[in-house]
């Protein structure tokens, strides 16, 4: 058994249930960020389209455990099911498309919604921080997440229509704190591909500091929820980087969104340390040379200067998962 960290794990679902908000690369990059200052971190795909495994490079072996069987037989630990160390210090519990029929299999199981809280609990291995990625519904899947969680995270982009979202996704997090997690707080809004030169971008950020402000007495499970700094800027880097199978830490280290999540990644940390949820981490992962990923695409030679923004129409439209 891992020793050289806390038993009780910090234990966060990522969760909008709109797709293209950057839920994923924020899972993704968070969660590396961690492992580069010093901690033991798991990521756990909750999603049946298995984005956070590709945009990390990491291809599971169809025949071998994954999160499907974590959750519906009793059985399988999570230690039989990790991808250990796909980066210093980080590991995943990877999905695939069998996780899909694990929404039917749950509804059957005595306590379809505790699965995952008790794999974590049982788990030889150990982590300081465990981060889930959720599936955009609120399903099984996603009430596993939610019983398992000590806090939520919410990526957003600022704009108008997901500023409403949010506002519906907190009453859907309210209601499971009341009925099946009562210890569940929502503490951060992540905002994503964020453009602060703009008028728009400037409101929205404002408008919702304000919505979360009027409720610190409310008594709501969101009451303490705050707007989790730095906003990560809109950068072309955090588009690419998962068609090559790599963290922005690997791809381009020394972008804007690699300092945007470098710095979230250790205000988290911060954080947690002086809540008493961590210790100081023992040590620092060194940054490693990515080995080649046969399904990923090949980078191109053109550099761009840090800070200057490549258009693409695929990834702009798009946005980051």
């Amino acid at each position: 058994m891992d020793t050289s960290v806390a038993s009780n794990p910090v234990v966060v679902a990522v969760l909008n249930q709109k797709g293209g908000v950057g839920k994923t690369t924020s899972v993704v990059n968070v969660g590396a960020g961690l492992a580069l200052a010093g901690r033991r971190v798991l990521l756990v795909d909750l999603d049946p389209q298995g984005h956070l495994g590709l945009h990390l490079g990491v291809d599971p072996d169809p025949a071998a455990p994954s999160a499907y069987d974590v959750l519906v037989d009793p059985t399988t630990r999570i230690d039989d099911a990790l991808m250990k160390d796909v980066r210093p210090g980080l590991d995943v519990l990877p999905s695939t498309v069998d996780l899909a029929g694990a929404e039917v299999e749950l509804t059957n199981a005595a306590d379809p919604h505790g699965q995952l809280a008790a794999k974590i609990a049982a788990a030889e291995r150990k982590w300081d921080v465990v981060i889930l990625d959720c599936p955009p519904s609120l399903g099984h899947l996603t009430m596993n997440a939610l019983v398992a969680a000590h806090e939520v995270f919410v990526p957003m982009q600022a704009h108008f229509l997901a500023l409403q979202g949010v506002g519906r996704l907190l009453e859907t997090v309210g209601r499971v704190v009341r009925s099946v997690n009562q210890q569940l707080q929502v503490t951060g809004i992540i905002l994503c591909m964020h453009e602060k030169q703009t008028t728009l971008g400037r409101e929205i950020e404002s408008d919702l500091e304000q919505f979360l402000e009027s409720t610190r007495d409310s008594g709501e499970p969101w009451s303490h929820c705050r707007v989790l700094r730095p906003a990560i800027r809109r950068n072309i880097k955090l588009a690419e980087a998962p068609s090559f199978g790599q963290s922005i830490f690997d791809y381009a280290p020394t972008c804007p969104g690699a300092v945007d999540y470098r710095r979230l990644a250790e205000s988290l940390s911060r954080d947690w340390i002086n809540a008493g949820k961590l210790s100081a981490p023992p040590q620092v992962h060194a940054s490693v040379e990515v080995k080649p990923n046969p399904f990923a695409a090949t980078p191109t030679d053109v550099v761009e200067p840090d800070g200057i923004e490549a258009k693409n129409p695929s990834t702009e439209a798009h946005g980051q998962d």
